[in-house]
Parts: structure tokens; sequence; C-alpha cells
């Protein structure tokens, strides 16, 4: 027991106490994030007309994962996509994205898992200019849409009511069909 006090469980506090301080630190940096949060809104309504065509290219260039997880952010798709959020987060600092340099720093120093507020703040200021982008050129689209869900409805209508006249056609044939009859064989003549 004492080998075990001494030795092992020691470095098994040591293994959890640095997640522990990377998580703490994490902390520390978003809330001071959270703290010039009204400063970054203030700083990105000013520049939003030459940030908008500038954001639009770097959101078009990214992958399908960033796309989807600007538009609906969650914490496990960050875990998963670490990698990718952090190169789009460096795209936004080229730009000077209001608020994208201390995330990003915070990002590639901690991990994104452990600062998700700031980074899905700053997703959400992006998606300010996809949402506009994206509503330009799906105008038409709406009637589209309800064209192709009517006729996949149709679809499964008409698909439900073949199996249902199949269903209806095999307990027809089973009811009119006698049963097979079982003739014996008639015993050899001698």
């Amino acid at each position: 027991m004492g080998y075990w006090k001494s030795k092992v469980l020691p470095k098994i506090k040591k293994v959890f106490e640095k997640d522990s301080a990377k998580k703490a630190a994490a902390a520390e940096a978003t809330k001071t994030f959270d703290e010039s949060k009204e400063e970054i809104s203030k700083e990105f309504e000013e520049k939003k007309t030459e940030l908008e065509p500038k954001v639009i290219e770097i959101y078009e260039a990214s992958s399908a994962e960033i796309k989807t997880l600007v538009k609906d952010p969650k914490e496990a798709g960050l875990k998963k996509q670490s990698t990718s959020v952090q190169k789009f987060l460096d795209e936004l600092v080229k730009i000077e994205f209001p608020g994208s340099k201390p995330v990003s720093e915070a990002s590639s120093k901690y991990g994104p898992a452990y600062v998700s507020g700031p980074i899905f703040f700053v997703f959400e200021k992006v998606s300010t200019f996809i949402a506009v982008e994206e509503k330009a050129v799906e105008a038409p689209a709406p009637e589209t849409k309800t064209e192709e869900a009517s006729t996949s409805t149709e679809k499964e209508i008409v698909v439900e009511e073949e199996k249902k006249e199949e269903a209806v056609v095999a307990e027809v044939s089973e009811k009119t069909e006698p049963p097979a009859k079982v003739e014996e064989a008639e015993p050899p003549k001698p």
C-alpha cells in the first residue's frame, strides 16, 4: 500500500491536474472574451459592409463540415472538426474579423472544445453574412422544394398502396385456391 500511495497515486494526480489546469486557463480566456463581447459587436457593426464579401469568400472555400457547424453550432461537431475549425478561425484572423484573433489564440492554445462559447459567438457573427447570402440565392427554391416534397409523399402513398394491393391479392389467392390434396399412392397390384 505504501508503494501505491508514494509512486502511483501522485502520477495519476499529475495527469489529471494538467487537464484541470488547461480547463481553468480556458475558462479564464472565455471570461475575458465575454467581457469584451460588447466592444467586438460594435466593431463588427462598423466593419460589416467591408467584411461581408471577404467572409462569404472564406465561407465558400471552407469544407462542408465547417459550413454546417457555422449554420448549426454544436459541441460534438466542434470536437470532431477541431483542426478545420482552427483553420477557419485563422482565415478570419487574416481578414481581421472582429474577435477572431483572441478566439483563434485561445483555440490554438487550449483546443476548440474548451473555448466553445467564444467560437460559437464568432460563428454567430459569421452566420449573419451567410444567412443573407443564402436567402438571396435560394429565393425561387421554395417552390421547387414543395414540388419535391409533394412528389416524394405521392411516391410514398403509391408505394404503400401497391403494398396493400399485393397483400390483398395474396390473401385472396390463398382463400380461393383449395388446399392441395395429398393423394395416397395405390398399393401395387399383385
